[in-house]
């Protein structure tokens, strides 16, 4: 059902879950809430943060911190974001101080690292720390950072000292670097500047990566590999790969990651876990890069259950598509991406550039 939610909103798997649960709470414990959301003295995301903060209650205090804060709409009049929030904490600590212990508890074991792209081929790196240990590892940083006197600024000597502390390479070090480079045919023979994709960021210009690769391979104390892949001249999608096998041993799931690049369930980012047949092994699907998907666990096993149906197809220009047919008989469609469109930057921008952050490390 949370799957179908998804779809249907355009959103992700992910969401359409938190979408049902937010729903079914509001519906069946949470009445005077989604009152107010109706009329409009709550918005959605003010409804949504009450529900997220009375979660670790049992049912009979849930609605009474409903009640003590919904059942007059005209008393949420002028509160914002953190006011709906903190009001929807306190009267939860005063109903059951225990079960917030225990959510805080719990949230421990949530802890987790993730990175997301940054716009200039920049990345964020973000950690989900226990708030002690994300306080210690931020004074450590700022103090590291005071003590510096080099030049750079704080928020620099800051990050240079996370690299070098997580990493155990300083900063100045080239980064061994493995770069996907797509290319058609006229790349190849004639040269053009399509961009380069940096697994788990996206495309970067082909210019930025030439010179990555070129100073990380100039230093002996890094590692650089440069994979082709080859793309189809009209359509952009990806055809054939260059086999490097001690990278990557199972060629045919490597060639469909990259190929699919994130989950193929359509409005579903996530990164791929899985590689799975479209139609079945066990139906006669053949374990084929035509047959094969790119999913995120989530998702692979969502199609395996009772009235899901997946197909693909491949047409004349070797665009793969996917048609995902839910239990309730819609149908929606993915297409695999094409090469990102090309992103050009003169030799003279690329080495101001170098010379620009040689100069500031």
């Amino acid at each position: 059902m949370a799957s179908e939610v998804a779809l249907a909103r355009r959103d992700s798997p992910a969401r359409g879950g938190r979408h049902l649960g937010f729903a079914k709470a509001l519906v069946h414990e949470m009445p005077h809430t989604l009152a107010a959301l109706e009329c409009g003295a709550l918005s959605e995301w003010r409804a949504t943060l009450i529900v997220r903060e009375s979660a670790c209650l049992d049912v009979e205090d849930r609605r009474a911190l409903d009640a003590e804060m919904c059942a007059d709409p005209s008393s949420l009049s002028g509160m914002g974001d953190a006011r709906v929030a903190a009001a929807a904490k306190a009267i939860a600590y005063r109903l059951d101080p225990h079960a917030i212990v225990e959510r805080a508890a719990k949230a421990e074991e949530d802890r987790t690292v993730t990175i997301r792209p940054a716009p200039d081929t920049m990345s964020y790196v973000t950690a989900l720390l226990p708030v002690a240990q994300g306080v210690s590892v931020y004074a450590t940083l700022r103090r590291e950072a005071d003590t510096c006197g080099d030049g750079r600024t704080r928020g620099q000597v800051m990050a240079d000292t996370l690299v070098e502390r997580v990493t155990g390479r300083s900063a100045t070090v080239p980064t061994p670097v493995a770069v996907n480079l797509a290319l058609t045919d006229e790349t190849l023979l004639g040269g053009d500047d399509a961009p380069a994709d940096v697994a788990g960021y996206g495309p970067i210009p082909a210019s930025v990566a030439r010179s990555m690769v070129a100073e990380a391979a100039a230093d002996r104390r890094s590692r650089a590999t440069l994979r082709r892949l080859y793309t189809h001249p009209q359509s952009g999608a990806l055809v054939a790969m260059e086999s490097r096998a001690r990278l990557f041993p199972q060629g045919l799931a490597a060639f469909i990651g990259l190929r699919d690049q994130h989950c193929r369930t359509p409005y579903c980012d996530a990164p791929i876990r899985h590689r799975d047949h479209a139609q079945p092994w066990a139906d006669g699907g053949p374990t084929t890069a035509g047959n094969g998907l790119g999913l995120c666990e989530q998702c692979n096993y969502v199609k395996e259950n009772a009235g899901w149906r997946v197909s693909t197809s491949v047409d004349e220009n070797h665009t793969h598509t996917a048609l995902f047919t839910t239990p309730t008989g819609t149908t929606y469609r993915s297409t695999a991406p094409p090469r990102g469109p090309t992103i050009t930057m003169s030799k003279l921008e690329v080495r101001v550039g170098v010379a620009l952050a040689r100069h500031a490390a």
